[in-house]
């Protein structure tokens, strides 16, 4: 059985038709990808899958006990509570069963075979679930996504930050299936890399949205692409999925062709055949009538066309000389220089919080340097695409955003077109032009962010986090109007795919206002950093490479060492307790307080055995390095 299958689904937004009966089923294991247009609805069919929205039609189920985990695409967390707060109060699968556990211990005190029965029943939860564990786990997976301050409150987290606690909160409950928005968006490299590696990894089943084309091709082992209200279903990863629907387009392509030139040869016999009908002759006109039906249901696919033009560059364009800028106790740039060149395209890499958008904020006089200078050449008109957006008045028209920068744009050509035609070239057809902002997706909105920013001619444009939202038609074609950019380009983007096409040339911010100039593409980058990592490791495990001096500081006492020893037998002694009690616990002899008292005491041991553990280890490493 299916782990979900989802049967003749529609929904419906106010006038627009997301999707009509879809129809789909997702196998333990299975990896998929949802890829299509923005506008089509497909977080809104994983926020119906997850039981946040309703569909209008249609039937959704789930293999009984499939435990299912969502990750919405933005987070929505109480500004002014902590983490430790959200972590607590999000309610949790194995949060449940600990409570009820808990509760029961607490509030029954008489032994009866009824009470006898229940305690067994939490007891094999609890073991079902590896609940006994459960602080450990959320201290490890807090730790994986470096948010061990848990008392920081959530106003002070950055939006990477908040995705990664939204991811935490996601795995701690170990669902066996995944709903997933986005998961890349606002994580940085290092973290999307765990990611893949974790979703590889584990025996889970996943069904996702994203851009990500590396994470696509290195996670998905499926793909489910919605075209034109026909949902497909590709075996393989998104290089497959590239493939097999290029063949398909082109071979619909030419049964198009076909059928078009023998449309029109029948549209020609009916204008010359007598009005008298022959039953040979009623026959073929019905065969022209399912011509057109057939050729109708093709709709013309919408282009991404990007064609502004470029205001003219001088000979001075942008220079940084011995610029300070810092952040009470975090420093951005210690006296960083640079001076912008023609044609530079430049890649900006970091961790979340390093300074990223406050560097590029600086350019573009968004906020002020602490000293030093930067000074803008006269020509220079810098298209500034920001990662928060604009933000838009929710009850104005579509078209009428445009209006407000021109109504007429000049083309690289130098051919002029309205407003109106430019957003068709935008895949905003004319019959959406005069929707209200509010009633668009949210990729809808960033592409019409995109659109106003080169409506404004740049010729150094600046792009934050681009990818986040768009999709891969928009991505794709937003890719091949920035190879063909003549002006300077600066792109920050954790979508490595985005970054390896579009830049030869790194700013690497390495934290407290260190940067790093690289010349490569962020691959090789990347490949490099990972070698140096193992390097690293290997020199640490082979500590008789070093000079004897770097050892001088390490030392072992004799406590220490005895500590070790002793640890080393007691975790022992521990892990046999864990076998016997959890031996106990399946027998079905005990009384109510007997079985109480055991559980309280397996608990209370699998904490022990935890924190002895952690404790050798801090040893072994130690006198390992020493000896």
């Amino acid at each position: 059985m299916n782990y979900l299958s989802v049967d003749a689904l529609s929904k419906t937004y106010g006038e627009r038709t997301l999707f009509e009966s879809i129809t789909f089923g997702i196998s333990k294991g299975d990896k998929i990808a949802l890829i299509a247009n923005n506008g089509t609805g497909k977080s809104t069919l994983l926020k119906i899958i997850a039981s946040i929205d309703t569909a209008d039609e249609g039937t959704i189920s789930f293999k009984k006990g499939v435990r299912v985990g969502y990750l919405p695409q933005e987070s929505s967390f109480d500004e002014k509570l902590s983490i430790e707060h959200i972590i607590r109060s999000t309610p949790t699968k194995v949060g449940q069963i600990i409570v009820e556990y808990n509760q029961f211990l607490s509030d029954i005190n008489s032994d009866n075979t009824q009470n006898n029965k229940r305690l067994e029943e939490l007891t094999n939860q609890m073991d079902k679930y590896n609940a006994w564990d459960y602080e450990r786990r959320i201290k490890k997976i807090l730790s994986v996504f470096n948010l061990t301050d848990t008392n920081n409150r959530i106003s002070s987290l950055s939006g990477g930050q908040k995705k990664r606690l939204s991811l935490a909160l996601l795995l701690i409950d170990e669902p066996e299936l995944l709903l997933m928005d986005e998961p890349t968006n606002h994580l940085d490299i290092e973290m999307i890399e765990w990611l893949e590696n974790y979703l590889q990894k584990q025996n889970i089943t996943v069904l996702m949205v994203t851009h990500d084309r590396y994470f696509l091709d290195r996670v998905c082992n499926r793909i489910l692409e919605m075209e034109n209200g026909t949902l497909y279903n590709h075996h393989g990863n998104y290089s497959y999925f590239l493939e097999k629907r290029s063949k398909r387009e082109s071979i619909f392509n030419t049964e198009w062709s076909k059928a078009g030139k023998l449309l029109k040869k029948e549209i020609e016999w009916l204008r010359r055949t007598p009005k008298a009908r022959t039953t040979k002759s009623k026959a073929r006109i019905n065969s022209v009538h399912k011509l057109k039906e057939q050729l109708s249901v093709k709709k013309v696919k919408q282009d991404l066309t990007l064609e502004v033009k470029m205001s003219r560059v001088g000979g001075k364009i942008l220079e940084l000389k011995k610029v300070y800028k810092s952040y009470q106790n975090l420093s951005i740039l210690k006296g960083f220089d640079y001076t912008f060149k023609k044609g530079d395209r430049i890649g900006i890499v970091g961790k979340n919080g390093v300074g990223k958008s406050t560097f590029l904020n600086l350019l573009t006089g968004h906020e002020q340097v602490d000293s030093g200078k930067i000074n803008v050449g006269e020509t220079i008109v810098f298209g500034y695409f920001s990662q928060s957006g604009i933000d838009f008045k929710q009850d104005k028209r579509l078209i009428d955003c445009l209006k407000d920068i021109a109504e007429v744009i000049e083309m690289a050509n130098g051919a002029k077109i309205t407003a109106s035609q430019l957003l068709t070239h935008f895949m905003f057809p004319t019959r959406v032009q005069h929707t209200y902002v509010s009633k668009l997706s949210g990729g809808e909105k960033r592409r019409l962010y995109l659109l106003m920013t080169l409506m404004k001619n740049p010729n150094f444009l600046i792009l934050d986090e681009p990818t986040n939202d768009l999709d891969l038609l928009t991505l794709n074609k937003l890719e091949d109007f920035l190879l063909q950019f003549q002006g300077c380009l600066i792109i920050v983007s954790h979508d490595r795919y985005f970054m390896d096409k579009l830049t030869n040339h790194l700013f690497v911010f390495k934290g407290q206002g260190e940067i790093k100039d690289e010349y490569c593409s962020y691959s090789e980058l990347r490949l490099n950093q990972l070698a140096e990592e193992k390097q690293e490791k290997h020199s640490e495990l082979n500590v008789d490479m070093l000079p004897s001096s770097n050892m001088k500081h390490i030392k072992i006492s004799y406590k220490d060492k005895y500590e070790y020893e002793q640890l080393s037998k007691e975790i022992q002694q521990l892990e046999d307790e864990k076998k016997q009690l959890e031996l106990k616990l399946s027998e079905q002899s005990w009384s109510f307080e007997e079985m109480q008292e055991l559980s309280t005491t397996l608990n209370n041991t699998i904490i022990m055995l935890d924190s002895k553990t952690d404790r050798w280890l801090e040893l072994d490493e130690l006198i390992s390095l020493k000896s």
